[in-house]
């Protein structure tokens, strides 16, 4: 839940695609700032991307931060998690990622940079500077985009990444399926991070920081959604494993179109 971004803000916002350059063996990969030679994508709007206390907390490396809904629940983000380096469970998930791999909803650039240690070709995107430059400085590239918006190297993708309650982006979790079928080569491979309980949400809500007691942006679409409340939505997807690692929940699926024989996730 890394700032994804995918409000009806950012899918009504026409973004002209940027000029692309090839850069970590993908061509039309552009490359982000601090990467000599490649140009800086335009700016994101998003609820994300104005959120004062996200901003904080990824330049901080701690929280508290919460997502909190209407009616005053609070879901816990776990923003230390982020900040650190990829962690054990995290580092096994990346073992089942194939050829070149997008993160969506990066946050602040641990499995990217944690990929690109590996020699992996990797490109993070995320509507947040705070967590684009960050991402940057752990030495991984990534655009500020939403995942709606147009993006490079679109159909070409091997691996799509929805980690930490990515799979909310945008409220809509079939739009957001679709999207990433559109992303992936024919037969690519998505893994996602599920609820750790069995929820299908869909709701509106705030980014806000422990003092934050009152108003701060408006609420922009966003869901919850358990493993079998994903595989529910996942019309014409293939189901390629699911699993259970430190209490934290993952499944991955097949793009609609996978070839005859197409390998099943690890």
């Amino acid at each position: 839940m890394r700032g994804g971004g995918g409000t009806a803000t950012e899918v009504a916002a026409a973004h002209h695609p940027p000029t692309e350059e090839a850069v970590s063996g993908v061509p039309g990969v552009p490359g982000v700032p601090g990467v000599p030679g490649v140009r800086e994508a335009p700016e994101a709007p998003g609820a994300w991307s104005a959120s004062d206390p996200y901003a904080t907390a990824l330049h901080t490396g701690r929280g508290p931060l919460f997502l909190r809904r209407a009616d005053g629940w609070l879901l816990p983000l776990d923003v230390e998690r982020w900040c650190a380096r990829a962690d054990a469970v995290d580092r096994a998930v990346l073992d089942r990622c194939e050829g070149a791999v997008l993160d969506v909803g990066c946050g602040p650039g641990r499995l990217v940079a944690e990929l690109a240690a590996r020699g992996r070709t990797v490109l993070g995107i995320d509507v947040s500077a705070a967590a684009v430059a960050r991402t940057v400085r752990l030495g991984g590239q990534a655009l500020r985009r939403s995942v709606f918006d147009p993006l490079p190297a679109e159909g070409r993708w091997d691996t799509v990444l929805l980690m930490d309650g990515n799979l909310g982006i945008g409220g809509d979790p079939r739009a957001l399926l679709d999207r990433v079928a559109r992303l992936l080569r024919p037969g690519g491979l998505l893994i996602a991070e599920t609820a750790p309980v069995d929820v299908d949400e869909r709701t509106q809500v705030q980014v806000v920081g422990v003092s934050d007691v009152g108003p701060t942006e408006s609420p922009f679409p966003w869901a919850r959604l358990g493993t079998a409340a994903l595989l529910r939505y996942a019309r014409g997807w293939t189901p390629a494993g699911a699993w259970t690692a430190d209490d934290r929940r993952f499944a991955a699926l097949r793009s609609r179109t996978a070839p005859a024989g197409g390998r099943r996730a690890r």
